[in-house]
């Protein structure tokens, strides 16, 4: 990910000190860390953005070539007008760092390190198999509604890969080790193209490893990895709510080459209750009434998520109307237990749809009692 202007996502001024795009950084890391925003995507991709601004002016170095003229023109100060040259921020005497630039980016620009153009040449020396981080896994548990409002503990069973016992994750066959690639010299790429510019993938001897495995392990067949079932059992944090996602750091797929291994998400699937209904931070009832209660009010018992609880209801209620309980509903996810969102009870007029003899004549009495036409004060 490379940020269009890196100033600008970590919140500071250009001529902002390193310390204070230290503290930037800090700071939006502790807001958009996955950790404290289980199950946000667009917080998590934030994270991401202030790593990668971070990753470029965080360093002096990778901010001063930035600052002149930022790489293929993106958001330098020179890109726009500034102190570079015409086209878009180098000058003739920036050409060299630009160079170097390009060098680190496809890999020295040839197999040898030549960099055409006349720029520097840069050798690279053989690195051997490059550690890879492994790949995330994504699980589902179904819970029911108490357990997202409580938390559990769940039992989860994940097909994973673990390192290979008899290779030790190396693939290469007890006794023997894997050899760097003599094609890309263990860089795991190989760059084609003249001039300046050059496009570099994947090695296509190795394919991107750096290594090639002359004896595979007779077990994994060189995969460094054999399959197998993990059982875990999960935390679900107080609060979940449908499609939440839970991490588990390094419960992924073992890494390669000594890598780290990658996270596990656990998505969950609530069961729906049959008394309360989720609204964001919130859970709403609805709450028949009579049409006595609402007329003259009434003391009426209420669920709430500890057992039952008296409520007033207030004389000439109407139907439709809410009433709040204030932090008695759901644990707000990751916030802490003192976070609870609230109760909101919905009263529905319950109006019979056939009535008795003795009703009706009631219902007579008390139409001639209030004597009121409603839409007359509307629309006469």
């Amino acid at each position: 990910m490379s940020p269009s202007d890196p100033y600008k996502i970590l919140g500071v001024d250009r001529k902002a000190s390193q310390e204070e795009i230290k503290k930037a950084h800090r700071r939006l890391v502790r807001q958009y860390h996955p950790d404290r925003n289980p199950g946000d995507a667009s917080a998590e991709e934030k994270f991401k953005e202030v790593q990668a601004a971070y990753d470029l002016i965080g360093d002096p170095d990778k901010r001063k070539q930035y600052d002149r003229g930022g790489i293929f023109g993106m958001g330098g100060a020179g890109g726009a007008g500034g102190s570079g040259g015409p086209s878009g921020g180098f000058s003739a005497g920036d050409f060299g760092g630009f160079q170097d630039i390009l060098s680190n980016l496809f890999g020295g620009g040839g197999q040898g390190g030549g960099a055409p153009g006349g720029g520097r040449q840069q050798r690279t020396q053989p690195t051997g198999p490059r550690a890879e981080r492994g790949k995330d896994l994504e699980s589902s548990v179904a819970i029911s509604f108490e357990q997202a409002i409580n938390g559990a503990q769940i039992p989860l069973s994940v097909a994973t890969t673990q390192p290979c016992p008899t290779c030790r994750g190396t693939g290469a066959k007890p006794g023997t080790s894997p050899k760097v690639c003599p094609k890309c010299q263990g860089r795991g790429i190989e760059s084609q193209g003249q001039g300046l510019f050059s496009i570099s993938q994947p090695c296509s001897r190795c394919h991107g490893s750096g290594a090639i495995i002359e004896d595979p392990c007779p077990t994994c067949q060189g995969a460094g990895q054999q399959k197998t079932v993990k059982n875990y059992k999960v935390n679900i944090p107080a609060g979940v709510r449908e499609g939440s996602r839970v991490r588990l750091a390094g419960k992924g797929e073992a890494g390669r080459n000594g890598g780290p291994p990658g996270d596990l998400y656990v998505i969950t699937h609530v069961a729906p209750s049959p008394i309360f209904e989720r609204k964001g931070d919130n859970l709403e009832v609805e709450v028949p009434l009579t049409i006595p209660e609402a007329i003259r009010g009434a003391d009426i018992e209420v669920p709430t998520l500890n057992g039952r609880k008296k409520l007033r209801v207030a004389p000439g209620t109407k139907h439709g109307t809410v009433q709040r309980l204030r932090g008695e509903g759901p644990p707000k996810l990751g916030k802490g237990p003192a976070h609870r969102g609230d109760l909101h009870y919905k009263f529905v007029i319950d109006v019979p749809a056939t009535l008795s003899a003795e009703q009706s004549e009631a219902v007579e009495k008390l139409s001639e009692v209030m004597g009121d036409d409603p839409r007359a004060r509307l629309f006469s």
